[in-house]
């Protein structure tokens, strides 16, 4: 006896594929986000996915998007709400280092670059580009570029290196998280100075 599979919208099987692609990077690796392995994970076919996402690479490019898109927004909404005091600036740096290293976009990142797909990084840079364009606005002398460069360097290499790095010199591994609040926390109270 067959079990018969829910047919779903292409909405809906779009959905469930990242949904599973990005479980398997969490668990195995930006290597393991293959569409036989996603197409395994929801029950599909691997024709499915091709049909939805056209290869691999693209899985992979809606996955940065999926991943960039809800962090951009929700780093955006703490700014802002950081900017009035209504926020910690330090949540911005644990959001932007927990997209890098819990979510796993920082080790897709690095895999789409050392394997030449470098395209595949426009989503990310796309997410990046309208956040920063975003919370510029009637902020152009916050240096909003500059900050968001540097932070999300250091969030970077904290996702691939940091722990190691702070091993050898004996550090906390969160030392880099700590860092990075406390500068955010200055340059905001700074622009933003609260009464």
């Amino acid at each position: 006896m067959s079990i018969a599979r829910k047919r779903l919208s292409p909405e809906e099987s779009r959905f469930a594929a990242l949904e599973a692609a990005r479980r398997i990077l969490l668990e195995h690796g930006p290597q393991a986000v293959t569409l036989k392995a996603v197409a395994a994970a929801i029950g599909r076919t691997h024709a499915n996915l091709l049909h939805h996402f056209g290869s691999a690479a693209g899985l992979q490019a809606e996955l940065a998007r999926s991943i960039a898109e809800r962090v951009t927004g929700s780093i955006g909404e703490v700014v802002e709400r950081a900017r009035t005091g209504q926020a910690d600036p330090g949540d911005i740096a644990r959001m932007t280092f927990d997209a890098f290293s819990n979510e796993g976009a920082g080790a897709l990142a690095a895999w789409m670059i050392l394997s030449g797909d470098r395209e595949a990084l426009n989503p990310i840079l796309e997410s990046i580009r309208g956040l920063v364009g975003q919370l510029t606005v009637g902020h152009e002398d916050h240096h909003v570029g500059e900050t968001t460069l540097w932070l999300v360097l250091l969030a970077m290499g904290d996702s691939l290196l940091g722990p190691a790095i702070a091993d050898a010199l004996e550090l906390d591994p969160a030392t880099a998280r700590k860092i990075a609040a406390k500068r955010l926390r200055k340059q905001i109270e700074d622009a933003h100075p609260l009464g």
